[in-house]
């Protein structure tokens, strides 16, 4: 009894309740600045420093790849449009939100070679055990200081308002209405809190709160009278009995936070306990859309040529060693064992779900497009002129250790989802995210027609080493 009084941590709740009501979420992901003809998304799976380092691998990679130089130069990573993550992928996803395509190239040296564990407590006194058995042995105090004192600033989400910067969605887990928590206007306009006002740290630090490992994160909300009205696409949901369960599911907890219901905080853990490749932001802001162009906006839709959706995933193989033997896994592996294998199952499952409503919207967007008047083109184009309406093209790939030679598959494969690495095996990840972009052929055809269509020679995704 008195190793638990002296547990008394920093649990949050990291916002403020606010009785006016917060903003909605934009209609639609922002207007890149050139011709809209590419639009990149990018969504990172979790796995602590090893996502993070694959996935900053696969931005150099895009940096890389140059599409336009006229009027000026232009690689993928200027038509990244909407970039999302869980867990450790949340980190990189963030990262490049708050700093742009200038600015995210330190990352290796600000994130990925430091020690974000500084700050963490270890579960081997009586004192953190104690902790561990009240929810979590590390609270606000630990990794979300250190992120926001090393890493993002002190800045809060107010800071992804940058010009021509992409949309960002931050995937953690509402481990009570069992639902993706998204940091979105529109969920803190259900809870009557101003996203603008949340730190970025608190809400990567909830996007990678492993259980036991970390205290949940906790959302006050106890729906004070802000006047908040409900969007259209979330009464929409509700009410229609064939919408999609996902859409309807996370409805249903966005109305139970401004109804009040059974609790006053929403309790958020890891994203990768629902999520764990972060395409949640897509799939739910196109179920939501409502238009056959959503979530991007008519000129958009008629301006593009190619969307190109990266779905990078620094999940894990399985350790071979007890398939050679009748007896095993043992007990000590048997965690990793089955958390790897649902992991590995929801993956399939969301990647496909994923594919399947990209090739569906595909046939949306071009009855849209090919519906339109020649004057509606002309005015989203500037001219109609050589516009063919069913030339558009929408890539999903998914990228991951598999990608790259078997030798170096297997030591990516042993590399702990800490959040602390050896320099070496970070520069290993960052060298096999580039890898596994270079040798994709339905990227480089993407790219090539993209090139060709700009006028500049073919050329391959270069693999080169970066740091």
């Amino acid at each position: 009894m008195a190793v638990a009084g002296c547990v008394a941590d920093d649990v949050g709740p990291i916002n403020v309740l606010t009785t006016e009501v917060g903003h909605p979420s934009p209609t639609y992901i922002p207007d890149p600045a050139d011709d809209g003809s590419t639009v990149v998304g990018l969504a990172f799976s979790g796995g602590g420093t090893r996502a993070a380092a694959f996935s900053y691998g696969v931005l150099r990679a895009l940096d890389d790849v140059v599409i336009d130089e006229r009027p000026k130069r232009r690689t993928l990573v200027d038509d990244i449009r909407m970039i999302s993550g869980a867990s450790g992928g949340a980190i990189a996803a963030a990262y490049f939100g708050y700093k742009g395509r200038d600015g995210y190239q330190d990352f290796r040296e600000r994130f990925l070679t430091q020690n974000a564990e500084a700050d963490l407590r270890e579960a081997i006194s009586p004192v953190n055990l104690v902790r561990a058995y009240y929810g979590g042995v590390n609270d606000r105090s630990g990794f979300a200081r250190w992120l926001n004192d090393h890493l993002f600033d002190g800045a809060t989400f107010k800071a992804l308002h940058r010009p021509k910067g992409p949309i960002v969605w931050i995937n953690a887990s509402d481990i009570y209405n069992r639902t993706p928590f998204l940091f979105t206007y529109d969920t803190f306009a259900a809870l009557c809190s101003d996203l603008d006002k949340v730190r970025l740290a608190d809400g990567v630090a909830a996007s990678a709160a492993v259980p036991v490992v970390f205290a949940p994160i906790v959302v006050a909300a106890t729906s004070p009278d802000c006047g908040y009205h409900r969007p259209g696409w979330l009464s929409q949901a509700l009410a229609d009995r064939n919408a999609s369960l996902r859409l309807k599911a996370y409805a249903g907890a966005l109305d139970a936070y401004q109804n009040a219901g059974p609790h006053d905080y929403v309790k958020l853990l890891d994203g990768g306990l629902t999520d764990n490749i972060g395409v949640t932001g897509f799939t739910l802001e196109r179920s939501a859309a409502g238009t056959p162009y959503g979530p991007l906006s008519p000129s958009e839709a008629v301006r593009l040529n190619t969307l190109i959706f990266i779905v990078v995933d620094a999940g894990s193989g399985s350790n071979k060693a007890w398939t050679k033997s009748l007896h095993g896994p043992k007990a000590s592996e048997l965690f990793n064992v089955t958390t790897s294998t649902t992991l590995a199952a929801s993956v399939r499952d969301e990647f496909d779900a994923l594919k399947l409503a990209v090739s569906q919207w595909k046939g949306e967007l071009v009855r849209f497009r090919c519906g339109l008047p020649g004057s509606t083109v002309s005015a989203y184009r500037g001219s109609a002129g050589g516009w063919n309406c069913r030339d558009v093209r929408l890539v999903v790939q998914h990228l991951s250790f598999a990608d790259v030679d078997p030798a170096t598959e297997a030591k990516l494969n042993d590399i702990p989802t800490r959040l602390r690495l050896p320099v070496d095996q970070v520069d290993l990840l960052i060298g096999a995210g580039r890898k596994a972009l270079g040798v994709n052929p339905d990227i480089n055809a993407a790219v090539a027609a993209i090139r060709a269509r700009a006028g500049i020679r073919p050329a391959a995704i270069t693999t080169a080493a970066v740091n």
